[in-house]
Parts: structure tokens; sequence; C-alpha cells
């Protein structure tokens, strides 16, 4: 009796395989048919070009052309590549690391996964490219504008066990941000506000008539009458909470191009990075039941 192994597509220059499965009810002669209609986004001269460079394979591991037929109820394999990308000019470095746990600190302006215009210019693929290790998964995000410390997680089987740690609120984070000093606002204090979708698609608003959905502790480190140094500690993770907290206060974030208002900087332009940090993190490990704590050696000046 024999058995077979299934395939496990190799990391190339750092970039995993995306998997696709090809159903029953499609029209398609070839694979190549079948993604070009599949991914109506992507050219179809890029289709081309990653067949030609052997970065589609069959389910069983052999690399696919341009005329394999399409066979329905299986999967494929393939890699995404950009022709062009804008180098990302700054280094993370890797704080901590055990069985389990790779603890970095990004810089600014490094997107965490491949998405749009970036795939090796993003932390995900660095890191991969750097260890090897082709498991490695984001256990929770920061902005591609912020900075500091981010947890990945090695191995798919104890994935799941950091991800409910910030689903339970059980992970304290820290951050500092540089924005506006303003005499008049008391602090320390609690913010709760309810966060929704804005306009654009990609930011965030304040709802007033909705009860709250965030909430943030805020209090003054240090300041010279115009500008202030702020710690933050999100109770909530919801997408931009610190941006628009401090932006609803009155005092949005130094170099904050999307609040108050949305500025378009070329993607090129790395000058006046976001004054937000991910500055600390705390927790208690799920599986050696230890006391975590990781600090970024990043410091934001006024």
């Amino acid at each position: 009796m024999s058995s077979t192994l299934e395939f496990i597509p190799p990391l190339i220059d750092g970039v995993s395989a995306s998997k696709v499965f090809l159903p029953n009810v499609v029209v398609a002669n070839t694979v190549f048919d079948y993604l070009c209609q599949h991914f109506p986004h992507i050219q179809i001269q890029e289709w081309q070009q990653r067949f030609e460079d052997q970065l589609i394979y069959a389910a069983d591991g052999s690399k696919l052309q341009l005329n394999s037929p399409y066979t329905p109820n299986s999967h494929i394999f393939y890699y995404r590549f950009l022709a062009h990308e804008i180098h990302v000019p700054f280094q993370h470095e890797i704080l901590f690391e055990n069985d389990d746990l790779l603890v970095v600190d990004k810089p600014h302006f490094l997107t965490m996964t491949p998405t749009g215009q970036y795939v090796q210019e993003t932390l995900l693929v660095r890191l991969k490219k750097q260890t090897g290790y082709a498991d490695l998964t984001p256990i929770h995000r920061l902005d591609r504008e912020t900075a500091g410390v981010v947890l990945f997680c090695k191995r798919a089987e104890s994935r799941g066990v950091y991800q409910q740690l910030f689903a339970d609120r059980k992970v304290q984070k820290t951050y500092h941000a540089i924005a506006a000093y303003h005499l008049e606002l008391k602090l320390p204090q609690t913010l709760q506000l309810h966060l929704e979708k804005g306009t654009p698609f990609y930011t965030m608003q304040v709802n007033t008539e909705k009860p709250s959905n965030t909430e943030t502790w805020i209090e003054l480190l240090d300041h010279n009458q115009e500008y202030a140094k702020y710690l933050l500690k999100p109770k909530t993770g919801k997408q931009h909470q610190l941006r628009v907290h401090l932006n609803y206060l009155g005092i949005p974030i130094l170099h904050d191009s999307f609040y108050p208002t949305v500025v378009h900087k070329a993607d090129e332009d790395f000058s006046h990075p976001l004054q937000l940090l991910a500055k600390e993190i705390h927790f208690i490990d799920p599986i050696s039941h230890t006391q975590m704590s990781f600090s970024s050696n990043y410091e934001l000046t006024l």
C-alpha cells in the first residue's frame, strides 16, 4: 500500500504560495484561462509571466504551463511577485524568539503583509526571507505608518492560542504619540467612542449617536508648550483607534495623513513619519504561562 505525501510549496524569495481551488462549474480550457477569469484585476500579461517564470504549481508539485488543461475539483498554487516595488529604506529588528514566537520592532512605512503594491517590501516577506519560517504569521497588526513592537507566530499549531489572547483582550499594549499640547485638556482620561467606517472607505469616523465600542486611556508624559508626548493604552483594538481618538480631542497625531483630513503623499515620500509608536506589550504566555514583556527600541522625541 503506497501513501502519497501532500505537496508543500516552498518559500520563494520569502514569498509563500497562494492556493486556489478549481471548481466544477467553470468554463475554462486551461488553468491560465481560469486564472484570467477569476482574477480580472490582474493583467493577462502578468499571468503569462508567472507561467513563464514557472511560478504556477499543480497540487502534486508539478509546474504548470500556459497550455496546462483545466482540471475541476483540484487546486493549484501560485506565487505573487511585482515587477517594480518601491524600496522601503528602513530595517526591522528581531527583539525575541522562542519555539513559537517572533517579536519584532517594525519601522515606520513598512506594510505588515503583502497587499496591493507591496510584496517583497513587507515585514512578513522580509522576515520569511531572513528566517526561512514558512508558517510565520502575524498575530496582530500595526498600520503601515506606525512603528513598534509586533508579534508573529512561527508554528501553525500554536497560532490560535495567541490570537485568542488578543480576542480576549488579555494583551496590554502601550503606545507613545506626539501631538499638539493643549493646556485645557483634562488628562489623564479614559476616552470611549463609537467608531465605524468613514469616507473614504479606508478611514474611520466617530458616531456620537451609538454606544461606545472603543476605549483608550490617555495621559500626558511631557510637553514643550507647543507639542506633547502622550501615553496611550487602548483597551480595544479598532482600526485607526488611537489616531481617531486623539483627533477627536483636537490633538491629531503629528504627521497623520488621514486625520483630520486625508492628504495624499507620494509612495516614495518617507519624510515626516506618523508620530505613533507601539512602545510596549505585556501578556501571560498561554503555552509557558510566564509573564512576557517587550519594549521597542524606537523613541519619539519632542
